[in-house]
Formats: structure tokens, sequence, C-alpha cells
């Protein structure tokens, strides 16, 4: 089955699919987006998805086309039109096309596109051995400059981030704020193991609150792990027990060393690997029918 993209409320062949050059989304960087997760024929948290969508573009007041409900319809109906049942789905909003101009109230109407494909972030043995971070020296874009829960489509300050990175050989890197506190990685939340607690940098650090992370918080306090979400700085990554990466493309990912140090056993650890077991459990039976697009 040859793959189709939704465009502005048409099913298209992807190699069809076609964004205008003066769409700001292209030009700026203006809008939003949200990466979502299939398993076993549901889409997992997809009203969380959702939610955050429209808050972001209120954020950055775009108003979104579709209601809630239709663009619900709309990310099952391209999931199932791939015959996909474990999907990695790309739903983005633009500010639609305008002029070489910042200004967009000269933009028409917003440009709305799915797509639905797979995804592996990393390969298995990252999850058998963990991942090797460094400590990024680009720093994470301040709140007083761009509210970090827009999940905006300028996503520049971690792509820079990321080039870090990729310069390093290293998996994944952490992004301070401006104060010096751990706020997030380049794509992913982090997480950290002390002492049988599980710890994760708490809103005020600056970063975007992940679906998966939210979804890993109820899971270990589930598992009756005492879940703290806390500002600290580096050295308590680097003297932890255990750490691990969430997100919708990772889900959970352990690791093992971070600028060269060991964590811990430098292996994934025990609490890690009971956390994504428990985690895989939720998402094979958590979410949205996507056979309800076809309704």
């Amino acid at each position: 089955m040859s793959s189709v993209v939704y465009i502005d409320g048409e099913l298209v062949p992807a190699g069809e699919a076609k964004v205008s050059v003066y769409d700001h989304g292209l030009l700026y960087g203006d809008g939003v987006f949200e990466g979502i997760r299939a398993y076993n024929g549901r889409v997992f948290r997809l009203q969380e998805h959702l939610d955050r969508l429209y808050a972001s573009a209120r954020g950055i007041q775009l108003g979104i086309p579709l209601s809630m409900s239709e663009m619900e319809s709309a990310v099952l109906r391209t999931i199932a039109a791939n015959g996909l049942t474990d999907a990695y789905v790309r739903l983005v909003v633009t500010r639609g096309i305008g002029d070489l101009g910042l200004d967009p109230r000269k933009c028409g109407a917003p440009t709305v596109f799915i797509i639905a494909s797979t995804i592996q972030l990393y390969p298995v043995e990252v999850y058998r051995a963990g991942l090797r971070l460094i400590t990024c020296r680009t720093v994470r874009t301040p709140p007083s400059s761009l509210d970090p829960s827009v999940k905006s489509l300028n996503y520049l300050n971690n792509i820079l981030a990321k080039l870090e990175v990729a310069q390093a050989g290293a998996d994944e890197g952490i992004m301070l704020n401006q104060e010096g506190y751990v706020a997030e990685c380049t794509a992913d939340n982090l997480f950290l193991v002390r002492a049988g607690e599980v710890v994760t940098p708490s809103p005020e650090a600056g970063m975007l609150i992940g679906v998966t992370r939210n979804a890993v918080i109820e899971v270990a306090r589930a598992a009756g792990y005492v879940l703290r979400e806390a500002l600290f700085r580096l050295g308590e990554v680097l003297t932890a027990d255990e750490c691990f990466l969430t997100g919708t493309g990772a889900e959970i990912a352990p690791v093992r060393e971070v600028d060269g140090q060991a964590i811990g056993s430098g292996k994934p650890g025990p609490i890690t690997n009971e956390l994504h077991a428990a985690f895989q459990e939720l998402t094979a039976r958590d979410g949205t029918p996507i056979e309800a697009g076809s309704r």
C-alpha cells in the first residue's frame, strides 16, 4: 500500500503532498505540532496530545480550523488509510500562506497536515546497553523569551544542541537552563533514580512537559515509587543510581553514561527496566482505537 498524507481535509499520495513556499510554517517556523504514537491498533494518549496542540496554538494566537473532534477523526483516518496498527504520527498546523513579511495577519487559512508512518528512534541495542549523553553548551531558551509549553515548529534551539551531540558522537544531550539547572534533553525528558526514588525536573526548569513523561510519572507512582519533581543540577545526574529518558519516539530509554562518566553500574538499572516494562503494558491497553476513524 502506498502511503498517503492528510493535508487540508484531503488524503493525497505522499509524493504529491505539498506546502507552499510562502507558508509561514516553512518561512518562519510559525506553527505548532505533535508527535503521536499508535500501538496495536490504538492511538496512545490522543486526547492529551490534542489538548497540548490546541493549547500551543492558543499560546501563539493561531486558530486551528478544525474542532478537536474533527482533528481526532483526521488523525485516525490518516493512520487507517495507511494500513498501520503501529505508527508514528506527525500532526502539524502552520500559520498558512502569507507574504515575505513576518506579519501573521497577512496569512490566510492555517495549513493542517498529518503524516502517519513508522519510527525507530534508537536501535534495539541502545535499550540493552544504554544511551551515551553529553552536556550541551547550548542553553535552553528561557521561559521569559518563549513559553516552553508551546510545542512550536521553531526548534532551532534544540537543533543547535543536537548538532553538538552529533559532533561529540553521542546519542543525546542534556540541556541546562540559564540558572544551570537541568531542563531536558534535545528531544526527550529526563529522569533520575536515587535511593529508590524517581526524580524528574520540575516544570519551572523550563522544559516541554511530555505526554510520555506524564504517563511514566503515573506508571512510577502506580508501581509504588516515590516520584518527585524538583530542580537539580548536573552533579545530581552524574551521581544518580540510574538515569533514563522519555519521549514519544524514545519511549523509555536508559542512560549508561554522561560526559564519559558511567551512571550507576553503567548499565540499564532495575527500576528503569521495570518502568519500561510497565509502560509497554500500558501502551498495549490504553488508547483510542484506530478503527474509530472509519465510523
